[in-house]
């Protein structure tokens, strides 16, 4: 899979962009703040519709415009299709497929798959728990796109259950809770499928990240991954005053190892029981996967830390590497994007990971000096300056 031209209007800096590119690598290089991390950004919320830099979408449509549009030319098994969104300021996102409306704009999700590294990722090591969570949906929906559909479900469930919740104090006094219970069971459905699929995707993903840290490095490292879970799925490797919440969950690297559906919905929907007091003195739901945690482990302790800022970026890098290898595995190479990357290493990690994205159907890279990116890389060179993308 690669882009072979990616067009802008009205996306943050860029009043207009024409971004040529090439199969295999493609190295953008610029001053900082001519926009060339605007234009990595918008080819990721292509493919994931969110941004890797801002939560909301509102940033992203430049100042005085009404709706950005990002527009891509995406190649994949010799066919090419047309992919565009339109992020409008004051109403709903849209987006097309060959100049097709498609009903919904995550639909759009799965047709391009990327992988994007940017200094931002320093956040899923030193971070909360949101950053960490993110970046397993994201990897989990590129694979299979269906649960996007899962996600929203449980959040717009979370959202309700949550209003129900804050407004139960009336209902502790004797009022119904039946309807509570009716969102007890919707959050379970939706709550133990995504559970399900993260825990499947994190043993997938242990040995990766194992190797891709060893590759990165330059040296073997005890490194680990455990998805921590508010649903108690096994003994609790760490106990303390959070009770369940503190439960690393650390599953075999066999995907099948991991729990079923109707395990995790039955221990899910037990512990909404046991926790509703708490949850109703708080007014918020404390079980599910929004309260859940990824646990990057670094000869056996917290990365967060612990780690060194070298480690810290290895961790990130790995974890980012790992998802691109198995992306790769499905069939598909995604398009790897590392945005202002090569500076934030020495030269031995410079070298091996030049080594590693070589062979990358296209690798996307942006930098500051053009000397940062390793020479043996090679392929095509864009300058980004004064508004516009040409030939180096």
């Amino acid at each position: 899979m690669f882009v072979r031209h990616l067009q802008l209007s009205d996306y943050r800096s860029w009043g207009s962009a024409h971004v040529p590119l090439t199969p295999g690598v493609n190295v953008l290089v610029g001053r900082n703040g001519t926009g060339k991390t605007n234009l990595m950004e918008a080819l990721g919320y292509l493919a994931t519709l969110g941004s890797h830099r801002v939560a909301t979408d509102a940033p992203l449509v430049r100042s005085g415009a009404a709706r950005a549009i990002v527009r891509a030319a995406v190649v994949s098994a010799g066919r090419e299709l047309l992919l565009e969104v339109e992020i409008a300021r004051d109403r709903r996102n849209t987006a097309r497929i060959n100049r097709a409306p498609l009903t919904r704009p995550r639909d759009l999700l799965g047709v391009l798959r990327t992988v994007l590294f940017a200094p931002e990722d320093l956040a899923l090591v030193r971070g909360d728990p949101t950053e960490r969570r993110r970046f397993l949906d994201e990897v989990l929906i590129m694979r299979a796109p269906r649960l996007a559909g899962v996600r929203a479900d449980y959040d717009r469930v979370l959202k309700q259950r949550n209003a129900l919740l804050k407004s139960a104090g009336a209902a502790r006094r004797g009022g119904d809770l039946s309807t509570l219970d009716a969102w007890d069971e919707h959050l379970v459905a939706a709550g133990a499928e995504l559970v399900h699929a993260r825990l499947a995707l994190v043993a997938q993903l242990r040995p990766a990240v194992a190797q891709a840290y060893a590759d990165v490095a330059g040296a073997d490292q005890l490194v680990d991954l455990a998805y921590r879970s508010t649903i108690p799925t096994g003994p609790p490797a760490v106990t303390g005053p959070g009770g369940p919440a503190d439960r690393p969950v650390d599953p075999d690297p066999d995907p099948a190892a991991v729990p079923d559906r109707a395990d995790l919905a039955a221990a899910m929907l037990a512990e909404l029981g046991r926790m509703r007091p708490r949850e109703l003195e708080r007014g918020i739901s404390l079980v599910g996967p929004h309260r859940d945690d990824l646990d990057l482990l670094l000869r056996g302790d917290p990365a967060k830390g612990y780690a060194s800022h070298g480690e810290s970026w290895s961790f990130a890098l790995a974890l980012r590497l790992a998802s691109f290898a198995l992306l790769r595995a499905d069939g598909v190479d995604p398009v790897l994007i590392l945005d202002d990357v090569f500076a934030e290493l020495d030269a031995g990690r410079r070298g091996r990971l030049a080594g590693l994205v070589a062979g990358a159907e296209q690798v996307l890279i942006t930098a500051a000096v053009g000397s940062d990116v390793p020479a043996e890389l090679g392929g095509t060179r864009l300058a980004v300056a004064d508004g516009s993308v040409t030939p180096a």
